[in-house]
């Protein structure tokens, strides 16, 4: 079980069991300019033993004296559009990016509503599998999606990709307080469109939106996962001209049980301990069940 209190500007949340872990609700989107605020109320408040956070992809410096680990993002630099388009992708990335627009897609940033929210809740109900896993966001009621969806409404511009009326691919795009990068909160299409290549198309007008409002950095979550350093997701981000970006991660101890699971690892997932030899055939095993049991085709 978790929950989520509010620390001055920020939303927090504190989960897990033997060790109670606090972040910022919205981290890999949202920052935190001032830790040792945070830190000094969780301390006081209790009901956490560690906090984390990250530092920004503009960041990639150590600049607190806490305990850290390097984590990574997936990002584009950006500069301008023109030069994502000319020179940081290739012709079969630039190809599939034009494909929506060949097949009569049109991609454009949307306001948020009640109208686009049906939308982006018809394409999560879709399929209960991508990628090989189970789709979290696969029957949810249109007000649990409408309450999600409404969320750091702030910091966040919605782009569609639609074919005629009907909503087929759709991106949220978070971007933090200083608008030095943003980030792919949402990017999900609809798998019997994807002849049409929506999600490409969605890509390339992500990189335009930020260029035109001065975002340097396009983010898309972590460029590796743990052990995991290549899949088809990775594959697709690299055609796009996302490269790894590494950042710190720290670890602040709030409590005694704290300090002794961040020296024990305790602050890791049980499958981080695990080699990738391991995962790898737990993996296949896995997209295998939910193929046999939803017999649902993948797609990006």
């Amino acid at each position: 079980m978790s929950l989520v209190t509010k620390i001055g500007d920020h939303e927090v949340r504190i989960g897990g069991r033997l060790v109670r872990i606090a972040r910022l609700e919205a981290e890999k989107y949202l920052f935190c300019d001032d830790p040792e605020a945070i830190i000094a109320r969780l301390k006081a408040t209790g009901g956490a033993d560690l906090f984390t956070f990250l530092q920004r992809v503009s960041e990639p410096q150590q600049k607190f004296s806490f305990p850290m680990e390097w984590d990574n993002f997936a990002a584009i630099p950006i500069t301008s559009f023109e030069e994502w388009w000319n020179k940081q992708i290739g012709f079969k990335a630039r190809n599939k990016a034009k494909q929506a627009e060949k097949k009569g897609i049109a991609i454009r940033e949307v306001p948020f509503s009640a109208q686009l929210v049906r939308g982006i809740w018809e394409i999560y109900n879709e399929t209960p599998v991508r990628q090989g896993r189970r789709f979290p966001h696969y029957g949810k009621d249109y007000d649990t999606v409408y309450r999600e969806e409404a969320t750091f409404l702030e910091n966040s511009v919605f782009i569609g990709a639609y074919d005629g009326e009907s909503l087929i691919g759709f991106i949220k795009l978070v971007h933090d307080q200083t608008r030095a990068q943003a980030g792919l909160m949402n990017i999900v299409s609809m798998l019997r469109h994807r002849d049409k290549a929506p999600t490409n198309g969605l890509v390339a007008h992500a990189v335009r939106a930020c260029a035109s409002r001065g975002i340097r950095h396009l983010v898309y979550s972590n460029f590796a996962y743990g052990k995991k350093q290549k899949s088809g997701l990775s594959d697709f981000k690299e055609r796009n001209a996302f490269v790894r970006v590494d950042v710190p991660r720290y670890y602040v101890p709030l409590t005694a049980r704290g300090a002794i699971a961040l020296r024990l690892g305790m602050h890791r997932r049980l499958v981080d301990h695990l080699p990738e030899s391991v995962m790898g055939r737990l993996r296949g095993w896995r997209e295998q069940w939910y193929s046999r049991r939803f017999q649902s085709a993948e797609a990006l």
